[in-house]
């Protein structure tokens, strides 16, 4: 058994590259030997999200407080609010964050596939974030 005491790992801030806004990424748990699968607690303030992007074994998002947008490519933005989880298929392109005006946090849980996790692409503009 293992437990990683609150306070062992520290947050960090989103990439500007990957991501517009203020972003915190808190690591709750990292691929082991036999796993292939991480975690993180991202908090997106108001405005914030990622840029696009996919991953290769998909990815959860279980949505814990606040109130987000979510978007997959050629779909419409979703409202997502505590207690919704959201799966994103291999390779679909999406993106998420926070809500114009409410910041939102969630679990990211994805795996690797050959050593990756995720291919950034570019950022959403204003333009598509306010539709």
């Amino acid at each position: 058994m293992e437990i990683i005491k609150n306070g062992q790992q520290s947050s960090s801030k989103g990439n500007q590259e990957w991501f517009s806004g203020q972003v915190r990424i808190d690591p709750l748990f990292s691929k082991k030997q036999v796993t292939k699968g991480a975690g993180a607690l991202v908090t997106f303030e108001p405005g914030a999200r990622t840029a696009w992007h996919t991953h290769p074994a998909g990815q959860t998002l279980i949505v814990v407080s606040g109130l987000g947008w979510a978007q997959r490519e050629g779909g419409p933005i979703e409202e997502i609010q505590p207690g919704d989880v959201v799966w994103f298929e291999a390779d679909e392109k999406h993106w998420h964050g926070a809500s114009a005006n409410k910041a939102m946090s969630h679990i990211a849980i994805q795996e690797d596939v050959n050593g990756e996790v995720v291919t950034w692409l570019e950022k959403v503009s204003d333009i598509q974030y306010k539709k």
